[in-house]
Parts: structure tokens; sequence; C-alpha cells
């Protein structure tokens, strides 16, 4: 890609000595070609370095890359920021000076290219300076730095922070506002880690990005996510957008020595690919309700949306519990079950009362995810098939439906009680209830299941673990109680005492 890299002090540019020896010390007979970032130290020190060996007979010519967007519009006299898309000129001039261009047509292809070329970046913190070991500046805990560039400085604009999608359409959308990616829109991307972003949170942008920019008619040719330039340790990305052609495609392809790029990048395939339905089977698993128009349609909704209520009201504490025993995600796990479920209410079949009881078991294997999710799926699943074959409501059919979907996650999970899962609150809850059957009034039995279940979640502080993430930790877990078993005992309490409110 390149034949030197001449560097300075951390956020500085180079000297014109250090610049000229470079130039000196690997310029051929066609000359040399300087990529140059548009700051203003860059540019004069390289710019010097050039008339000091074309005063040696040596032919040089430069290109300034100014690909940043953010400041577009604005009075700088300084003109736009050089970027992470400055990579992808290095890419391009190094393929094509391997191939024998001239240099004359080096730079007017690299130029070209930089006429073609857009960036915006965001940052989630400041980097620190080497110089004075601090912050550059300082973020609040739910703000981000738009527009920055890669010296540590602060951004064009603070705002709030946005999910990576919302993100990454603001980016995008200042790139497309002030990009020329040519008549044929197809384009090269680059989402860039500024230093401290996980591959996993570049992968969720780079898909967004996809996504977002063929919904604007542009076709994504290529697609780039790693570390290209950063900015020491900010957490933060940039995305680079480039117009292509084929010749374009051709040299970015080419392989490289250079060990940070990307040689293994396919070609994204020609013909439109089918869009695999996660939702596998949701018109037929979820059918759609009219809302409740009965009495038991109507109880059956008040105890759903009260369990939701009360399991987002427990994120908070569920987070704790899991993340002194397990990996700390249960706790928003919940909460987004909770939420897809309150949701997806209004299509349920309300007053069909079984097939209700299987569309929220769908909509959270769906929905909840990891291990919880199946589990939870297969509990409602079961549960409601067998009250639908029952074909009454009564406290003996909830009890023997509710001990089947307890069976169905034992079969499925291999847990039993007594394994420190979320059966301790199921099992109690489902005996206590057979055990009330015949006797007392349903709002007494039903409550006191409810007690049982919640001495079922505390009796597991004294138990081992032997399956799931705790079950990794041995003994210290011993102390405190199981987070999927409060959970359970968290919406079985609420729903049941919504079944009686007025």
């Amino acid at each position: 890609m390149l034949s030197a890299a001449v560097v300075g002090e951390v956020f500085t540019s180079p000297s014109s000595d250090s610049v000229f020896a470079a130039i000196k010390a690997v310029s051929g007979e066609g000359g040399a070609l300087l990529v140059v970032k548009n700051y203003t130290g860059d540019r004069l020190n390289f710019g010097l370095a050039a008339e000091m060996v074309r005063a040696e007979g040596i032919s040089v010519e430069m290109i300034v890359v100014d690909d940043d967007v953010a400041l577009k519009g604005t009075e700088q006299a300084t003109g736009a920021r050089g970027l992470a898309g400055t990579i992808f000129i290095h890419k391009l001039v190094g393929a094509a000076a391997a191939e024998g261009k001239s240099l004359a047509d080096l730079a007017a292809m690299g130029r070209a290219a930089v006429e073609s070329l857009a960036t915006m970046g965001v940052s989630l913190s400041a980097g620190t300076s080497p110089a004075v070991g601090k912050l550059n500046f300082e973020l609040g805990e739910h703000e981000m730095e738009l527009g920055l560039g890669i010296h540590g400085e602060r951004g064009v604009k603070r705002t709030q922070l946005q999910t990576a999608d919302k993100l990454t359409e603001t980016l995008l959308s200042q790139i497309l506002k002030h990009g020329r990616f040519g008549d044929e829109k197809r384009v090269a991307v680059m989402v860039n880690n500024l230093g401290a972003t996980t591959e996993m949170e570049l992968a969720i942008v780079a898909r967004h990005a996809m996504r977002f920019l063929e919904s604007n008619g542009i076709t994504v040719e290529r697609m780039y996510a790693g570390t290209f330039l950063s900015s020491l340790d900010m957490a933060g990305i940039s995305i680079t957008v480039l117009g292509v052609n084929d010749e374009w495609l051709r040299w970015l392809d080419a392989v490289t020595t250079a060990p940070a790029w990307p040689n293994e990048m396919k070609q994204r395939p020609r013909q439109p690919q089918a869009q695999i339905a996660a939702e596998l089977g949701r018109k037929a698993s979820s059918p759609t309700g009219k809302g409740a128009q009965s009495e038991a349609g109507r109880i059956t909704k008040q105890a759903i949306e009260a369990a939701c209520k009360a399991l987002l009201g427990a994120e908070g504490e569920l987070t704790e519990m899991d993340r002194v025993t397990g990996d700390g995600d249960l706790g928003t796990s919940m909460e987004r079950a909770a939420k897809a479920v309150q949701g997806a209410v209004g299509s349920y079949p309300l007053d069909d009362v079984p097939a209700t009881i299987r569309a929220i078991g769908h909509t959270l294997r769906r929905e909840l995810g990891g291990s919880s999710g199946p589990l939870y799926g297969v509990l409602f699943l079961r549960c409601g098939s067998v009250l639908e074959k029952s074909g009454a409501m009564g406290l003996t059919q909830w009890a023997g439906a509710l001990d089947q979907g307890c069976r169905a996650i034992s079969e499925l999970g291999g847990a039993k009680p007594g394994d420190r899962t979320m059966l301790d609150a199921l099992d109690p809850f489902v005996m206590a209830l057979r055990k009330g059957v015949g006797g007392k009034a349903s709002r007494e039995v039903i409550l006191a299941a409810v007690e049982a279940a919640e001495r079922g979640v505390e009796a597991t502080a004294r138990m081992k673990a032997r399956l799931g993430r705790s079950s990794y930790l041995g003994d210290r877990v011993l102390g405190y109680p199981d987070p999927g078993a409060k959970a359970v005992a968290v919406w079985l309490r609420a729903a049941s005492e919504a079944l009686f409110a007025r």
C-alpha cells in the first residue's frame, strides 16, 4: 500500500526533515506520491519537504485528503479534515502503483477518489492525551460527540446517546447529504474503530449501514469493518463511504502485504438473496386476536399486563442478583421479554385463553433469546396445549397444565427441582395449587401458591447450582437466591393478584 509512513509525536505532524528523508529513501525513477491528511501541520511540513526534494530533481505529487463531512456548510478556512477515508486512498494508489501507473496518473486518480469520499465520526468517550495524561474532554454518562477528528479533539456537536441503528443513520445521513458517489451509486464502506470499540459493535453498525444505504438506492459493493485509523483509546467509530467503479474495486481487492488490510474481503453476491424469516411460522403460531371481548379475556389481559409491568420494575433487582451469581444480563433479558409481550398483547386472542398462553410462548421464544427464551417458550407452549385439551379452566386444569409445563422445561433443559433454577419457584407453586384444589376459595389457594413460590426462591440460596452460568461458581453462590427463580416469583405474584383486582 505504502512504501513509507512518516510519523511525528502523538497527534503532531512529522517535521519536514523527516518527510524529506523518507521521500529520499524510497523514491525511484518515477518519483514520489505523498498522501496527506488535511491538517495544517501536515500540509505545511509535507509541502515543504516536497519543495526540498523537487529542488534535487525528484518528481513529487501530493494528494490532500479532506473526507470529513462534519464541517460541511460551515465557514472553516482550513477546510475539511482528513480522516479514515485516507486508508482507502492508500489502498487505491498503492495497488495502482504496483500495476505500473505513472505518477501523474496516480495523482489524478487519487484526487478523483478524494472527491468521491466522505467520512463522519462519533465518540462515546474522550481519548487520553499522552502529553498530559488526561482525557481531552469530559462527556456525560448519556452523551456523545458527533463529528470529531482523529487527534482527540472535541466534535462539532454534543448530543444525547442514540441506539446503534439510529446513530448509524445520523452519520450516514450527513454523509449522503454532502458526498458525491457517482451516477451508478456503487460504494465501498468502511466502519472504522477509533480505538476502544468492540468487534461486535462494529458489526452491528456495518449491518445497519448496509441496510440503510441500500434502502436509499445505493449498492454496497464492499464492506470493511475493523481498526484502520484509531485515536488511541477513544471509544467511537467513523463511517466512510467511497464511490467506486470496476477498476477501483479491482484495486481495493488487490492482495497486499500490509498486515492490517483485510485481504480476505469477499465480493458481494450479484444475485438478490432471499430474506430468511427469523419469525418462522409467525402467522401460524401467533394468531391475531381482536382484543378482549369477554370477561375472561379482560382478566387475561389484565394479568398479562400486570406481569409485564412487574418484570419491568424488577429489572434493577434481577440484574444485580444475576451480576453476583451469573453473567448480569437476566434483568435486561426479562425487561426485553416484558416489552415484547406488552407490544404483542393486542394481537393475542385474549378470549381464547389456551391460544393466548401459546402465543405468549411464541413471543418469548422469538424475543427472549439465550437459554431463557427456549425454556419460557416451552413452558407456555406446553401449558397452553394441555389447557386446550382439558376443555376447562379450573384450578385443577391449571395445576395440571403448569405441571406439564414444568416437565417440558425438565425435558428440554435437563433441570429438576433442587437444581437452583426457575423450577424451584414454579414447582412449589404447582404443588401448592394441587394441594389447595377442592378446599379454600380460588383467591386464597392461588395467593398461597405464590407464597410457596417465594419460599422456593429463598430456598435456592441454600442450593448449589447444577446447571447454567451459576454452576461455574460452585459454593460462591450460596447465600444468594437464584435470579431466574426470583423472576418467576415476580410475574407469578403480579399476574395472580391481577386476577382478583377490580
